[in-house]
């Protein structure tokens, strides 16, 4: 292609015009601009375009617009917009031009004039892409991403394929040259306005219809056609609900009562049991005090078990109404959920809601026919169950104990503890000494039923005599003597040796064998004393004790080798020593 060249000047006016145009030529032609040009020649695929610049440039003819099944629409002397690529080719040194570019170029143009970020525009889906929907607005095809389809996430795009919406034109991308579009921006602004207009219509304790829309934990968010309410779990039913699941479903639509409406925050609390009778007002007419009823466990405590006795209507089953003897110690160990048990309405708190059952009431009690069964001087037979530190328990029937104190185990031995005498499991027989329905309680003796031997006993064992016993106990104060059939006596610490004793068991063990004569025998308290130190009595001192024995008149004796050298006897040596003395238990060792 010739370079056309310019003449010179002819003089410095022509050569300013000249130097003016020519920098007028260099403004214009500059990558990127748009200038006008003149077909000059087609040859085959390419379309010569003169824009007047030192040479002409080629366009490929495919840039041109075609008429469907014919040549392209162009021809020599045509004018056409072009873009300006590139002055020259680095192979061809030719000016590279673009119709393509151009045309695009005055489109995006157009574009701009026509739509601004935030206008509303109608276009329709044409196709689903990766990441969005591509939209045509007019001649111009828009973006529309996944997330701006609507407010929820979307994760099926093919079914809007088709469908013709308005959009808000959220960004006008230069770059790209595109349009991105949401409907979910649009969808949100009517929602707000709606949602704003029915906020300041609710009014406490109307009934609005809704539909479920989420349920969580503590409740279910329910939508009043595009505001949310909150349903806790606690306003859902009159009755126990563990889990709103129970109750609603996603989808569901239902009646609900406005509890409450926070404009400022936007919050509004919504009641579905209130839309229904309090149960609780006619509770007490409906379950008397007395009356007998059936209903389902609906839950388990370790204190009880709750009763559904009516639809909403609750009440408790505390371990100790479970049965008249039975010792329950956990609900679970009698009753299961969703148990059918009757019942008696023991108390109605109808200000808390509460219901006191009892489930022992439904049957006889035992205690009220139990003197009929165990009266007073009765003698039974039973089995030892159980030992406390005071006694132990005797099953006399199933649920039924007696229990035998520790001093009612034995006619002639102090018992600390009754597993002394007695075994777990044990078969025995006592006589019924005292019977307490109220108290539920029964004594027994284990000695009445016996012979009481100490009738026998202070003959026996005359004052004077002496015996012969191993130590079967230490206290602080004494030891105790094992004379023989469970017969015991003390020896006080001041009558075991002529010498002073600090503790007993320095000067005696359980188990030894030792010697004494009995110096006291107390029927009505049933103690036998003895004397270690007396073994070495005079006659008189023993003929002197027998006559205090007897109640006669007793002459003082020297009683130096007993150790009561300022008291009349021996006997009331004994008294003396053993007056502060009690025979606790606690004190054996």
């Amino acid at each position: 292609m010739a370079i056309r060249k310019p003449t010179a000047p002819a003089d410095k006016s022509a050569a300013m015009a000249e130097m003016l145009a020519s920098a007028g030529q260099e403004t214009k032609f500059k990558n990127g601009n748009l200038v006008e040009g003149t077909v000059c020649a087609i040859k085959g695929d390419d379309v010569c375009v003169d824009i007047g610049y030192k040479s002409v440039g080629v366009i490929g003819i495919d840039e041109f617009a075609t008429i469907e099944g014919e040549a392209p629409a162009v021809k020599v002397g045509d004018k056409v917009t072009v873009m300006l690529v590139k002055l020259e080719d680095d192979k061809t040194g030719m000016v590279e031009l673009s119709k393509k570019r151009a045309d695009d170029k005055i489109r995006w143009e157009k574009i701009l004039e026509r739509y601004v970020e935030g206008c509303v525009v109608t276009g329709t889906i044409k196709s689903a892409v990766r990441g969005g929907l591509i939209v045509q607005v007019d001649d111009v095809e828009a973006f529309l991403p996944g997330s701006q389809v609507e407010v929820a996430p979307v994760k099926e795009l093919e079914p809007y394929v088709g469908q013709t919406f308005e959009f808000k034109v959220i960004k006008i991308s230069n770059e790209r040259r595109n349009l991105i579009v949401s409907r979910r921006e649009l969808i949100k602004g009517t929602m707000a306005e709606k949602r704003a207009e029915l906020l300041g219509s609710l009014q406490k304790g109307e009934v609005r219809k809704g539909r479920v829309k989420n349920i969580t934990d503590f409740g279910a968010f329910i939508d009043l056609d595009g505001i949310d309410g909150l349903l806790h779990i606690t306003d859902m039913s009159w009755g126990r609900v563990k889990h709103p699941s129970e109750v609603l479903k996603v989808g569901q639509e239902l009646d609900v009562m406005v509890l409450d409406v926070d404009r400022d925050r936007e919050r509004i609390s919504l009641g579905l049991k209130q839309t229904t009778d309090n149960p609780w007002n006619t509770i007490q007419d409906q379950f008397p005090v007395g009356s007998r009823v059936s209903g389902k466990v609906v839950n388990l405590a370790a204190y009880g078990a709750f009763v559904e006795i009516a639809p909403g209507i609750e009440g408790l089953v505390h371990i100790s109404e479970f049965s008249w003897t039975k010792r329950v110690a956990r609900a679970s160990d009698m009753l299961a959920v969703g148990d059918e048990v009757n019942v008696v309405v023991l108390s109605v708190d109808v200000e808390n809601q509460k219901i006191a059952l009892g489930i022992r009431q439904t049957q006889e009690n035992p205690w009220d026919t139990v003197q009929d069964r165990f009266p007073v001087g009765s003698k039974i037979k039973g089995k030892v169950r159980n030992f406390t530190a005071y006694g132990a328990f005797v099953e006399l029937e199933e649920g039924i104990d007696g229990m035998i104190h520790v001093s009612d185990i034995s006619w002639t031995r102090k018992i600390n503890h009754p597993s002394e005498c007695l075994q777990k499991g044990q078969e025995v027989e006592a006589v019924v000494l005292d019977v307490n329905p109220k108290e539920q309680r029964i004594s027994l003796g284990l000695k009445q039923a016996q012979q009481d031997p100490w009738d026998e006993i202070a003959k026996k064992f005359p004052v004077g005599s002496t015996v012969k016993g191993k130590v079967s106990k230490i206290a602080s104060f004494g030891a105790f003597i094992e004379l023989e059939d469970g017969v015991d006596g003390l020896v006080h610490i001041s009558q075991i040796s002529d010498q002073r004793i600090e503790k007993v068991k320095d000067a005696l063990d359980v188990g030894q064998e030792v010697e004494a004569r009995i110096v006291k025998v107390d029927r009505a308290e049933r103690r036998i004393g003895l004397s270690i130190r007396a073994m070495t009595m005079t006659d008189d001192e023993i003929r002197a004790l027998e006559a205090e024995a007897k109640g006669e008149e007793v002459k003082p004796v020297s009683a130096k080798s007993a150790g009561s050298e300022n008291l009349g006897g021996l006997s009331a040596a004994f008294d003396n020593a053993f007056a502060n003395v009690e025979w606790q238990p606690g004190e054996a060792k």
